[in-house]
């Protein structure tokens, strides 16, 4: 029983060895040249105008909070589209009826503002 996962142990050992051996001889090699410009705040390729006490909107964390409900939504949908036959006509009517609730509670969203960016 051991042998058919030893491959898969010496994959996650030798994996960890060597995450761990280029952590070290980075600490070890690596020069630190701390400079005011590596301090800075950079984001997404430009230097960030934003301070460090800044808030962001509450539309802002609506709005991820929405994108990655609808993402993992339909996410679920995935497995059903793989296997739709073996599944047969129920599961698509049940998968038409997920994505109907899907657009209604994506229109509710949409008409009561959320997704406008204030």
């Amino acid at each position: 029983m051991l042998s058919t996962y030893a491959p898969a142990i010496v994959f996650v050992v030798l994996g960890a060895v060597i995450g761990i051996a280029f952590t070290v001889l980075n600490g070890v090699l690596g020069r630190a040249r701390p400079s005011v410009a590596k301090s800075d705040p950079y984001e997404s390729g430009m230097p960030s105008e934003i301070k460090q006490g800044f808030r962001f909107g509450i539309s802002f964390y609506l709005v991820a909070m929405l994108f990655l409900l609808f993402d993992i939504e339909v996410l679920f949908l995935y497995p059903i589209a793989v296997q739709l036959r073996a599944f047969g006509t129920f599961a698509l009517v049940e998968t038409i009826v997920f994505i109907a609730l899907l657009t209604v509670a994506l229109i509710y969203v949409w008409r009561r503002g959320a997704l406008t960016w204030k």
